[in-house]
């Protein structure tokens, strides 16, 4: 019987940050494939809180414990990073019904180019609802307690993410507590007086 090559999958993502909805699918894929890689991609079109390097830090320690996961950064084309790294397979989560809708274009469009097929696995029901999107936006309105981070994100990711976001409101509130200095008043200049003639006086 033909040994069984090693099936190696690209978990691919910004995970800007990386959340509690990520490391299920990590944990559970982890267990159907011989080798996953988690891939941090950049996304010129998304305004990113931590840089990738910042982004594969976070990951890192997170997945320690797991032999056959290992956290890397690329850009470019995900199907040609997947190719590069011997990769055949694409792991992609799907939350909802708007997740599968848009992952079955990139879904068709990885196969038709790069011919690389796509897995899709369910997040489960705790996580259904969580994005990284979403934990953005809670933390940059100042809304990351401590009673709301454990539920959304690891307490390390939520750390960087307090570091990260709360630099710059209080940065913020600093410049919005000095005063603006103000320009001297102008004072007006007199006009030196004018010269008069004298009576008669002609031009020579």
């Amino acid at each position: 019987m033909a040994k069984r090559s090693k099936i190696i999958a690209v978990f691919s993502g910004t995970f800007d940050p990386v959340t509690y909805g990520h490391l299920d699918l990590i944990e559970r894929a982890r267990q159907l494939f011989d080798k996953l890689i988690v891939a941090v991609g950049h996304n010129p079109t998304k305004q990113e809180i931590f840089t990738q390097q910042e982004r594969v830090k976070l990951i890192r320690p997170l997945i320690a414990d797991y032999p056959n996961v290992r956290v890397a950064s690329y850009r470019g084309l995900t199907f040609d990073y997947v190719r590069s790294v011997g990769a055949t397979v694409i792991l992609r989560g799907i939350r909802d019904m708007a997740d599968l809708r848009s992952e079955l274009q990139q879904a068709n469009t990885n196969l038709l180019v790069g011919n690389v097929e796509t897995v899709f696995m369910v997040t489960s029901h705790d996580h259904a609802l969580t994005s990284s999107e979403l934990i953005r936006q809670i933390a940059s309105l100042g809304g990351f307690e401590s009673y709301r981070k454990k539920r959304l994100v690891p307490p390390s990711v939520a750390a960087a993410l307090n570091r990260k976001l709360g630099m710059g409101r209080t940065a913020k509130t600093a410049n919005a507590g000095k005063a603006v200095p103000r320009g001297k008043p102008r004072t007006s200049r007199s006009k030196p007086p004018a010269s008069r003639a004298g009576k008669g006086s002609k031009a020579k």
